[in-house]
């Protein structure tokens, strides 16, 4: 398939949903530059770096952003990060039901160097849930167990995922979700997972960046792997 041939049929997979908006459709989008960007705060950055812990991208997820060493440990962590987004369900009347990064992940490193020990945390394969107003990861705590799909953030929309179409074959999918929080779930994680100090705690309680969705109709090559990433 050419350019010019490949192009036309992303843009007819997604008019095509205004033909089928009585039920749900999957449209994968690993073949298109479709990614979202989760930025993170100075106050998260400085959180991280006082409990000596760094955020690497795993799989097929990349730093959108990089950082600078932290004032506390001089650890590094970036200051965004990209997922490349592999599948989006459209439901009824147009409304985006879920939006998908199969592949990527992010690792929490905590080194602690009194118990000279090393914890960290997986978040992998990350899903917008738009009924539930949630986002969600399959979960693995380093030597542990995965908890497929487990909320990780409450979120605020910002800017809402909106499907348009501009002139001329244009169409692109763009949303903004800010005041990410952290859930019960994944406190409850990090606590237990890299072992936090007591004083680090009421960190987990204060915004968590935001996350940020393009979807537009031009083709990425190659195309990217959409194969779930597997925590080691």
């Amino acid at each position: 398939m050419n350019t010019t041939t490949a192009r036309f049929a992303a843009i007819a997979l997604f008019t095509g949903v205004a033909a089928t908006s009585a039920q749900a459709l999957t449209l994968p989008t690993n073949a298109l530059v479709a990614n979202s960007v989760q930025a993170f705060t100075p106050d998260n950055l400085a959180a991280l770096d006082l409990v000596n812990m760094v955020i690497e991208a795993r799989g097929t997820a990349y730093v959108a952003k990089a950082g600078t060493p932290g004032e506390s440990n001089g650890t590094v962590t970036p200051v965004a990060f990209g997922f490349p987004i592999t599948r989006v369900v459209i439901g009824s009347k147009l409304k985006v039901a879920s939006g998908t990064a199969s592949g990527a992940a992010l690792f929490f490193n905590r080194y602690d160097p009194d118990a000279d020990k090393r914890t960290g945390l997986t978040l992998a394969n990350f899903t917008i849930d738009y009924n539930r107003g949630q986002v969600l990861a399959d979960t693995t705590i380093l030597g542990g167990k995965t908890q497929v799909q487990m909320p990780i953030y409450d979120y605020t929309a910002a800017s809402p995922l909106a499907l348009k179409y501009k002139f001329p074959l244009r169409i692109v999918l763009n949303e903004v979700l800010n005041d990410l929080r952290l859930t019960p779930e994944l406190k409850a994680a990090l606590i237990n997972g890299v072992e936090l100090p007591e004083f680090a705690i009421p960190a987990l309680d204060i915004p968590f960046g935001s996350l940020t969705q393009d979807i537009g109709v031009k083709l990425r090559v190659p195309a990217v792997n959409a194969r779930p990433y597997v925590a080691k």
